[in-house]
């Protein structure tokens, strides 16, 4: 597909996307890039049957649409209103919510939900490398608490939350996170707790040996030189900046999640917030930049070539079966 016909602007996209024939040529020029691929058997080879939108292959004979096998396997509801959708949480910034969703594209608010952590997923990257090393600069480590604020809550609510969380006062939910300034990328994830073990580990497993590290003077980064980083911290009782020592990085984009979760998204549950980071972290990730000037174009497109291989039940998003994913 000449790139010409892909939409640069909401405007164009919802002209595009109200051919389903048109949605069905996108989603598959970019999943098989070079041909249709049986999703059965993997044979090359595949008529189009026009009427219903599907392939039969040539080898086993089973039909297949573009659906199978992504994140929009399953679903009643048309590609127009999934790319649309796509389109929403790639570009607008602080998120989209279920109620915008449900006025703008005439489904359930239900359906919007459901579709939007399907999404997420889709926008979810695991080929992470390690940070830091010859090849990237300084690393930013720092952690945040997300959730309600107790004193606003309802006591029922607060007290269960708080058993929730094995008795303890801390009753919102850790996040980590850190971000290397050469490529400006960010990863976070939920976390169980912030002691110096769990963090510390997620830095040996995130961030190459002899890299810079930057953190605040919590206690939970002690002794990170013996276990071969450069480190280097920033009292935040009386500075935040101190030559290049400094995590405003990270800090940015804390702002820029908790902008979203607070002002969108509202009310986010601990079962679910590792999703809400993905979606965060898509977009700042893929944001224009000096040396790589993304458009909403380029972002969506990402997104799109990502739906292959990935599945989310409804029973799995409610924990009706599977459970949480580990944090």
């Amino acid at each position: 597909m000449a790139d010409k016909q892909i939409p640069k602007t909401l405007l164009e996209a919802a002209r595009y996307f109200e051919s389903i024939d048109a949605c069905v040529e996108l989603v598959a020029s970019l999943r098989w890039p070079r041909g249709v691929q049986c999703v059965h058997c993997g044979h090359g080879k595949a008529s189009f049957l026009t009427t219903r939108r599907i392939w039969k292959c040539a080898k086993c004979r089973k039909q297949f649409s573009v659906k199978i096998g992504t994140i929009f396997e399953e679903s009643p509801l048309g590609l127009d209103k999934w790319l649309l959708t796509l389109w929403l949480i790639c570009n607008c910034k602080n998120g989209v919510s279920s109620w915008e969703v449900h006025r703008s594209i005439g489904v359930t608010q239900k359906s919007a939900w459901f579709m939007l952590h399907r999404l997420r997923l889709a926008l979810k990257n695991g080929d992470w490398v390690k940070m830091g090393g010859s090849d990237g600069g300084p690393v930013e480590v720092d952690e945040t608490f997300i959730g309600p604020d107790p004193r606003k809550m309802h006591n029922k609510r607060r007290l269960a939350r708080k058993a929730a969380a094995d008795g303890s006062m801390e009753m919102k939910t850790p996040v980590m996170g850190m971000l290397d300034r050469e490529s400006r990328k960010v990863r976070a994830a939920v976390v169980p707790n912030v002691k110096r073990e769990t963090l510390q580990n997620a830095i040996l497993e995130g961030v190459e040996k002899d890299s810079f590290v930057f953190t605040d003077q919590s206690v939970a980064y002690d002794n990170l030189a013996a276990r071969e980083y450069l480190h280097a911290t920033v009292n935040h009782t009386n500075e935040y900046v101190r030559g290049q020592v400094h995590t405003q990085g990270i800090d940015n984009f804390w702002s820029l999640l908790k902008r979203g979760l607070k002002g969108t998204y509202v009310a986010v549950e601990p079962f679910h917030l590792d999703r809400y980071l993905d979606e965060q972290m898509f977009r700042f990730n893929n944001r224009a930049t000096k040396d790589n000037p993304l458009d909403d174009r380029d972002r969506f497109m990402l997104a799109v070539s990502q739906i292959s291989g990935k599945r989310l039940t409804y029973a799995e998003l409610t924990g009706k079966v599977g459970g949480a994913e580990p944090f």
